[in-house]
């Protein structure tokens, strides 16, 4: 089936685990089977799409073998036209091509096959406001496959070793001869007995079953740094998935989610505090106690202060990450205006639009009529 990924058709990533990758097969399965939809073609191949990818990735051999070569063995030569066992698209590679002219082994180093990187990790992290801004520390956990204890990764029996495959003699891969429309190719392919490793296990490890690896939970303290945000990524080099026959193992990602903060808003490195003020404050000026992510901090706001107005705490902001330094905080004025009045405070007003010269009845108060009086007809 060239082209097929296991992966797309469960909708899973690569580092499912065996109980994602059931969920989403049998939620896939119930959703397409014939049963439930009858004299559907579409949904009867969709079917055995899903099936085919859950018994690949159900199967840790055959998973193994998709995950370090592109496919798993079970295809046929030649079918969809070129086979699919190459990494180009056409059946074959400059790997296989270079092989072909210059013998087994130029194309394609056996020890790629024999040492290979377990898969990457990831996991979320959610923080506050404050554990982003200032760094903590956080204890992740991970389901991963972590190296078989019991054998050291090597996947044989405690006391026993691996020996040289019988079918390739050590080499990891074997050779295909396959006639097209090009020619007679010949192309390198994983060895189907030892999965590409060159070696074989005689007495598999009864902990593993002949893996090297085995699920596992791992728990790690982290430091976060101050500064992050929401979507950034944070590495911990080697805390991943082992790589299967001991090789080295993955990189573990922790992908930050920050939560809002209840008056608090950042952009950047600034942090936006909108300031609350009455109309009698903004038009004779006051002082007010103003929150900061680090405490209070007085802001004298002038007489005749604008709604809208901004002040600015230099230094108050997030601190930039991995370097020194910080951002503001910046401060929005905004001037509240009553909904509601009380008959003292009605009055109050009335008397103060007097004393100003405003009118405030509902007579002729156009804008044409007001600006000639604010500006004496000119």
């Amino acid at each position: 089936m060239a082209g097929f990924d296991p992966y797309s058709t469960l909708g899973v990533g690569r580092d499912a685990t065996p109980e994602e990758i059931k969920k989403a097969y049998r939620n896939l399965a119930r959703k397409y089977h014939p049963d439930h939809n009858p004299n559907d073609s579409s949904a009867e191949e969709k079917f055995k799409e899903v099936k085919k990818a859950y018994d690949i990735l159900s199967d840790p051999s055959r998973r193994q073998q998709y995950d370090n070569f592109g496919f798993t063995g079970d295809e046929q030569p030649g079918a969809g036209g070129f086979g699919g066992f190459g990494d180009s698209g056409f059946g074959f590679n400059f790997g296989d091509i270079f092989e072909t002219m210059f013998g087994e082994g130029f194309g394609r180093s056996t020890s790629q096959t024999r040492s290979r990187r377990g898969a990457d990790v990831s996991v979320n992290v959610s923080l506050t406001f404050e554990e982003a801004i200032f760094g903590c520390e956080k204890e992740v956990a991970a389901r991963i496959m972590a190296g078989c204890e019991e054998c050291k990764g090597t996947g044989a029996k405690n006391g026993t070793e691996r020996r040289q495959c019988t079918q390739c003699q050590g080499r990891g891969n074997i050779q295909m001869v396959q006639n097209t429309i090009l020619g007679r190719i010949v192309q390198s392919r994983p060895c189907p007995k030892c999965n590409g490793n060159g070696t074989e296990i005689l007495q598999p490890c009864p902990n593993c079953r002949g893996q090297g690896r085995v699920e596992a939970t791992t728990r790690k303290k982290i430091n976060i740094p101050a500064g992050v945000d929401t979507g950034t990524r944070l590495r911990v080099s080697g805390a991943g998935h082992a790589g299967p026959s001991g090789g080295p193992a993955g990189d573990l990602y922790i992908l930050i989610t920050v939560g809002k903060h209840e008056f608090f808003e950042r952009k950047g490195q600034n942090i936006h505090l909108k300031v609350p003020i009455g109309l009698a404050q903004a038009a004779m000026g006051v002082e007010l106690e103003v929150p900061t992510i680090d405490g209070t901090r007085r802001l004298r706001v002038p007489a005749g202060t604008a709604s809208g107005t901004v002040f600015r705490f230099h230094g108050k902001g997030v601190p930039y990450l991995n370097r020194g330094g910080r951002g503001d905080q910046i401060n929005t004025v905004e001037i509240e205006v009553p909904k509601r009045l009380t008959p003292e405070q009605k009055d109050a007003l009335r008397k103060y639009a007097k004393a100003a010269g405003e009118t405030v009845e509902n007579i002729d108060n156009s804008l044409a009529t007001r600006l000639k009086r604010v500006f004496g007809g000119r």
